[in-house]
């Protein structure tokens, strides 16, 4: 449990120790992780995908309602811990938590929520310096919150550079104009989720790559390395309110790789790729849902998780890829379980070493304490939303083209689901039955 409680009570609102809130202060009355009844005691948690598991764009999915009227007890306490795992990036988590709370009717505190650029806080080494943001919403704002304390937008970039952004003729400066050139150079790219101007974001970006940060130089195509970059978000598509899927985060960064290598003939690298499927979000949520358990003093272990999703290439990938890096950690020594790890992920880079991920991740999460992220598919999404339901998940149909992220191998069993049903009502009912669990 090294590191895990300091930084959970950092985490939390309240904070902890003899000059911390009361719980039901900090949460409120119907806060589903206040009070300390423990029958049943739960030894697994639910992470939950939004888009196309809960809502489809704003509308609450029907059996999503049915799902949290299982997971909540008559005094608006949840039964099992739980929390909600997103790759949208373009608000705060406060917001999101918000907005679940009306929708679902019961209590979500941002403790309960995971977006895309969350495990960013853990990225400290970053935190002073001056990072380009690029996404929508309150850009600003999320950068701070995340621990960056010099933070520039797209959109001051291309005040300071008018001449940069010449895609739109109608944004053009009307009369030359000179730089103003009063920003710091940039030391680091970090990119929350899709822009609205593509043309805007990607030119900007691909400026600030190849001048090392300084628009004021012309371009070096032959930099090696570039400067570091860190991406959120790797839903090629995503499921809104139309009936076929729209283009999501993913399709944007395959634009920007694409652009970078056909200027300079070389790869774009990735500091740090984040949301599912990468495994340091699964970790995260893990850490959260241990952090709820011990706030219900719940005194059994989570040993299971539970990942239920609509997309293959993310939910059921980052579950499955989650669940075999928990396999390496029981396993660190089998050459074997190693190959697998690397297979999925392109390198040996991923596969958690003791001086290495460890040190990162564990320095701030404490050790994993699961043993197992079991995937659950529901058909309300991305996944063949009028399809019928298999008997049997290893019938399910494999995509030909893999849409996952570059960096990521196509591996045919990280997106073979451990289970498909029709709705998250029915995914509830499933995994409460696995474990036996009857609430009270």
């Amino acid at each position: 449990m090294r590191g895990l409680l300091p930084l959970y009570r950092g985490l939390c609102s309240g904070g902890a120790g003899r000059h911390a809130r009361p719980i039901a202060a900090i949460f409120g009355s119907r806060c589903g992780f206040c009070g300390t009844n423990s029958k049943p005691q739960p030894n697994f948690g639910l992470l939950f995908d939004i888009d196309g598991v809960l809502l489809r764009g704003r509308m609450l999915i029907p059996a999503a309602k049915k799902a949290f009227e299982k997971l909540v007890d008559s005094q608006g306490q949840f039964v099992v811990p739980l929390v909600f795992v997103t790759n949208a990036g373009n608000c705060l988590r406060q917001t999101k938590a918000d907005r679940l709370s009306h929708i679902l009717g019961v209590h979500i505190t941002q403790d309960q929520v995971i977006m895309s650029h969350s495990p960013l806080r853990m990225f400290k080494k970053f935190h002073d310096k001056c990072v380009l943001v690029s996404g929508q919403g309150p850009v600003l704002e999320i950068a701070k919150n995340l621990g960056f304390n010099n933070v520039i937008s797209i959109d001051m970039l291309r005040e300071s550079f008018p001449l940069l952004d010449m895609v739109d003729h109608n944004r053009r400066p009307k009369l030359p104009s000179n730089p103003v050139g009063n920003l710091p150079k940039v030391e680091a790219v970090v990119l929350f989720g899709e822009p609205i101007r593509w043309e805007t974001n990607l030119q900007l970006i691909i400026d600030v790559l190849l001048t090392n940060g300084n628009l004021s130089t012309l371009h070096q195509t032959q930099n090696v390395p570039h400067l570091p970059l860190l991406a959120c978000n790797m839903d090629l598509l995503w499921m809104a309110e139309a009936q076929s899927p729209r283009f999501g985060h993913g399709t944007f960064l395959v634009c920007l790789e694409n652009i970078y290598k056909k200027i300079t003939g070389k790869d774009l690298k990735y500091e740090a790729l984040m949301g599912k499927p990468s495994e340091l979000t699964y970790h995260f949520a893990e850490f959260l849902i241990r952090g709820q358990a011990m706030q219900r003093q719940w005194k059994r272990p989570i040993t299971s998780l539970y990942a239920i999703g609509d997309n293959l290439m993310t939910d059921i990938y980052g579950a499955n890829l989650y669940n075999r890096y928990l396999d390496v950690r029981v396993s660190r020594k089998s050459p074997k379980a190693i190959a697998k790890m690397a297979a999925a992920t392109g390198s040996t880079a991923a596969v958690p070493a003791e001086d290495d991920v460890d040190n990162m991740w564990e320095s701030e999460l404490a050790l994993p304490a699961a043993t197992s992220c079991k995937s659950v598919l529901v058909c309300t999404g991305v996944y063949n939303p009028t399809a019928e339901v298999p008997n049997d998940a290893s019938h399910c149909i494999k995509e030909t083209v893999f849409h996952g992220h570059r960096d990521f191998r196509f591996d045919p069993a990280l997106v073979e689901p451990g289970h498909i049903v029709q709705d998250v009502a029915e995914a509830v009912e499933l995994i409460f039955e696995k474990e036996r669990f009857v609430p009270q």
